[in-house]
């Protein structure tokens, strides 16, 4: 089960889960497009800083999303760190920073997804729609596409 402290931070959703791999894989499963979109979204995603992408799924209309997700590769550090922007044009304006930090055999990987308005009513539902998804989807996606590899 993935670690969580999203319920003591309005502004952020903070997650991390012990992965049994070692970053390398964990790490392709992050930044090669084509596994992204099996645990994520589908993309255009290309692991260089300064590229723009998007992300496209299901419009979420409680909280006015359409479906496309536009980002940008803010940082990356090979194996350790990926960060990248996530806007839905309107409301989100948000950065979601990926860390993996080596642990015994495997990956501790950390999700920081940042800048929710504590004051925003609908940026408080997405934060918590988003945190339950990351929480009990998105990480177990991710460990499956890694176990794949």
């Amino acid at each position: 089960m993935p670690g969580d402290t999203t319920a003591d931070d309005l502004r952020a959703i903070r997650v991390d889960q012990f992965i049994a791999h070692p970053p390398a894989k964990v790490w392709r499963a992050l930044t090669e497009p084509e596994l992204v979109a099996r645990w994520l979204m589908p993309n255009d995603f290309k692991p260089e800083v300064g590229h723009r992408f998007t992300f496209t799924t299901e419009p979420k209309k409680q909280v006015g999303f359409d479906g496309v997700v536009h980002c940008e590769v803010l940082e990356i550090q090979q194996e350790r760190l990926l960060k990248i922007s996530w806007s839905d044009g309107k409301l989100a304006d948000w950065t979601v920073t990926w860390r993996l930090v080596p642990e015994g055999r495997g990956t501790r990987l950390f999700l920081d997804h940042e800048g929710f308005d504590p004051d925003d009513e609908l940026q408080q539902l997405s934060r918590r729609i988003m945190g339950g998804g990351w929480r009990n989807a998105v990480f177990r996606a991710i460990a499956a596409v890694v176990d794949g590899l």
